[in-house]
């Protein structure tokens, strides 16, 4: 316990800083943990970081973790997407290469990997560095990490139901529910006091938080395929940054696709 506060302190004054300052501070903040993500999903598959496959699927995350104005001096017909597909052809053709060392299924991996922890981080980063974007970042975390800890600590206390035992059996219907209702009030309680719009966010704060449950059993489901308990040992006492932004990645995606950015 004493390790993950110390871990918990130290990583909330080195991010804190970053998320107040914004623009290139948290373009490279994001940057980082992206490399570090796609890093842990190759160690989980027992797989070396000193390989063109990793090369390749770490350009492949960059691509979609920076910033899309990275790639204005690309033609106007073409985007960073166009420029991922080129990184994820090569991978093809690397198992061609390679004789099946890298097989089919590896590239299927990295794919689903790099688009799930790239575009994941780069909302972070669009999100801060839009209009009001510090206050729309903060609620994302309120509604994130409100709905853990009050999972968390409603499940221990009353919850009785399991809610998927077979992917994370500590889980339970009671600490799920009690997770989104409070992730419901601390969002009707944040958004007027920064001058957001209350009524949309606290409607969105309910998906939002079913997403971010969804998030964490799905970082859940592929550790318990990889037979591993955390992702990753960067955060002594927490795991890796996929163990600690497993929800992240999947609320902050859907934070744009409902039209909130």
């Amino acid at each position: 316990m004493k390790q993950r506060v110390i871990t918990a302190v130290i990583a909330l004054l080195l991010f804190i800083p970053i998320v107040l300052a914004g623009g290139v501070w948290i373009d490279w903040a994001v940057a980082i943990f992206a490399t570090v993500g796609i890093s842990e999903i190759f160690l989980m598959k027992k797989r070396i970081l000193v390989s063109v496959d990793f090369v390749l699927a770490w350009l492949a995350t960059m691509t979609l973790a920076v910033p899309n104005s990275f790639f204005s001096w690309l033609p106007k017909h073409m985007s960073n997407y166009n420029v991922y597909f080129i990184f994820i052809m090569l991978l093809l053709v690397w198992t061609v290469l390679s004789k099946n060392k890298v097989n089919f299924d590896d590239v299927g991996v990295y794919t689903v990997a790099s688009l799930y922890i790239g575009a994941g981080f780069h909302y972070m980063a669009a999100i801060r560095n839009a209009p009001d974007g510090l206050a729309l970042l903060g609620y994302v975390f309120v509604v994130v990490w409100t709905t853990d800890i009050a999972a968390y600590s409603f499940g221990r206390k009353i919850g009785k139901h399991k809610l998927w035992p077979v992917i994370s059996p500590n889980k339970t219907w009671e600490g799920s529910i009690a997770g989104v209702i409070c992730a419901v009030i601390l969002a009707a309680i944040y958004a007027p006091l920064v001058q957001l719009h209350s009524t949309p966010l606290v409607i969105a704060a309910f998906f939002l938080s079913i997403v971010g449950q969804i998030g964490d059993l799905v970082e859940s489901a592929y550790k318990r395929y990889y037979g591993v308990k955390d992702s990753g040992k960067i955060l002594p006492g927490h795991g890796g940054i996929l163990d600690r932004f497993d929800s992240m990645l999947f609320v902050l995606p859907t934070v744009a696709l409902l039209g909130v950015l």
